[in-house]
């Protein structure tokens, strides 16, 4: 990490570190830390329940003062598919593309965030820049919330918050909300000529999944609409099913996972409501997966404003995708989506963002340096 000067070669380190989620973590964010050190900045590495697993918070300038945060994640999402060209972890320069797990989504924010860190630090600005790196957003946002708990020692009252996401730089003020629930269904084994004698974890999850079907049309025909959104309604669904052994054996377990997806302003834990009360009533046992509120940034709102100029940009009303932004937002502190590339190309083989992109990014994050020093 210390060798990397330019946003690209930062990018090609942190492609470098098989930060795949749910795995261990700390050998990217110790990495980063030294990155910091080496400049004189001063950083905390918040070490997760998992123990394997951390945060990172980085402060340039007056932590007593209200600033701003540049938050991004480091974990990626597993690279199994066979459409890879070539080793997922090591970046590599096709045209102007910068090919590799996670350049988009999105080491390629955090990249551009780390190459700017001394030149911000140059600046010494006056409203301090924070810079937070979260991990296993992919798994539902579940590590950022223990550094979010920890802002107030921190930091001060932050002015707002960049969510690095991919939007191309647009600003986006608002995205769904998420929840996800996992319903596990224990029977009794058996032949299945003799459906008396045993029973059938996969009969026993039908009623839960037939009404989360009827909650996803009642969602869409008459549930509350956000034309914002696409599309306009908060949605749910049924992800997977898994059970059974073999056509003739009663299966003695049985597993589903629910999603929903929430418009601004509903709770989307709410939406699986009938879902619970069928599990319940069926003796299903149910388990919450991940859930984060949905995002809502009022378009007057100062942060709004500031990131467009940086920017170059005019924000854009909303995104169907969700972020970490819904949880800094529930916590007091304004947030905004904005990041280089597109949402589109993530989660694929030959992900990519490029070099345009990522210089781009670069340039905003020195733009808003420049605003926090004035």
């Amino acid at each position: 990490m210390a060798s990397a000067r330019t946003p690209h070669e930062m990018l090609a380190r942190l492609v470098g570190f098989d930060t795949v989620v749910g795995r261990p973590n700390l050998s990217l964010i110790e990495a980063v830390a030294d990155w910091f050190d080496g400049h004189g900045i001063s950083c905390r590495i918040l070490v997760g329940p998992e123990g394997d697993r951390a945060n990172l918070f980085a402060t340039i300038g007056d932590a007593t003062r209200a600033g701003y945060i540049l938050s991004g994640h480091v974990d990626v999402v597993p690279s199994e598919e066979p459409g890879w060209q070539a080793d997922p972890f090591i970046l590599r320069q096709t045209g102007d593309r910068l090919i590799g797990r996670g350049a988009c989504d999105m080491k390629g924010f955090v990249a551009a965030v780390l190459a700017a860190a001394p030149d911000l630090a140059a600046m010494a600005p006056a409203t301090p820049i924070h810079i937070a790196l979260s991990y296993d957003e992919e798994a539902g946002c579940k590590g950022v919330p223990h550094m979010i708990a920890r802002l107030p020692e921190l930091c001060a009252a932050p002015l707002g918050c960049i969510v690095g996401e991919p939007t191309g730089l647009v600003p986006v003020l608002a995205h769904k909300g998420k929840a996800a629930l996992r319903l596990r269904a224990t029977g009794v084994a058996g032949h299945s000529s003799r459906p008396d004698l045993g029973r059938n974890a996969i009969h026993a999850l039908l009623p839960a999944l037939v009404a989360a079907e009827a909650q996803a049309r009642d969602l869409q025909a008459r549930g509350p609409q956000d034309d914002r959104f696409a599309p306009p309604w908060s949605s749910l669904q049924v992800g997977t099913v898994t059970g059974g052994q073999a056509l003739n054996i009663i299966p003695d377990r049985a597993e589903a996972e629910i999603e929903a997806r929430a418009i601004a302003g509903t709770d989307p834990g709410s939406l699986l409501a009938p879902v619970l009360a069928a599990a319940d009533k069926s003796g299903v046992d149910t388990e919450w997966l991940s859930s984060y509120p949905p995002l809502a940034l009022n378009a007057a709102h100062p942060l709004a404003a500031l990131i467009s100029e940086v920017s170059g940009h005019g924000a854009t009303a909303a995104v169907s995708f969700g972020t970490e932004a819904g949880l800094y937002q529930q916590a007091g502190v304004p947030a905004i989506i904005c990041g280089p590339g597109d949402i589109a190309r993530a989660h694929r083989p030959e992900e990519y963002l490029t070099l345009p992109e990522l210089g781009a990014c670069h340039d905003m994050i020195l733009a808003l340096g420049r605003a926090c020093t004035g």
